[in-house]
């Protein structure tokens, strides 16, 4: 079926995904990926006393992103955000058991995703943007093809893949 060789774990992360969602409270976003090769991930954490209590994400791409983001997902949750900004994205592909070499971008994926999100979230807490100045309020967009919003930044739907327009 794959050409892959995946371990128990990486199949049974991706055909029964934990936490696929959104969060519409998210206190932090973080979206990475690359929309030309297909591997994008989008997670949302709910942060509560220096702890995540509650990670959600939307990942579009392969096998192996997917289980990353599942793993991801299940090792961020009670951590604090300094534990969980040291995640690795060797301790991911650990803990799926390993990944084929040439999926080993996807642990590198999801250990982004789940920084850029606390990142966001610090950043919102300082009141400011991650960039410069103030922080503007968080505008979601409606994607053209489903109807689902998705966060303003977001250059494809997380639902359906869809181009998004880019709004200024």
């Amino acid at each position: 079926m794959f050409t892959e060789k995946y371990t128990e774990k990486v199949l049974e992360h991706f055909t029964h995904p934990r936490n696929i969602g959104t969060l519409e409270d998210a206190d932090g976003v973080g979206e990475v990926g690359n929309p030309a090769c297909g591997d994008m991930m989008t997670f949302y954490i709910k942060v509560r006393d220096g702890r995540i209590v509650d990670v959600k994400y939307k990942t579009f791409g392969c096998v192996a992103a997917i289980a990353v983001a599942s793993v991801v997902s299940e090792m961020a949750k009670g951590r604090t955000l300094e534990e969980a900004k040291a995640l690795r994205n060797e301790d991911i592909a650990r803990e799926l058991g390993g990944l084929p070499k040439q999926k080993w971008h996807c642990s590198v994926l999801g250990a982004k995703a789940l920084k850029e999100a606390i990142l966001d979230y610090e950043a919102r807490i300082s009141g400011q943007s991650r960039e410069k100045g103030p922080q503007k309020p968080r505008r979601k967009q409606t994607c053209p093809e489903c109807g689902v919003e998705n966060p303003i930044t977001a250059r494809f739907c997380m639902q359906c893949g869809a181009p998004l327009e880019k709004k200024s």
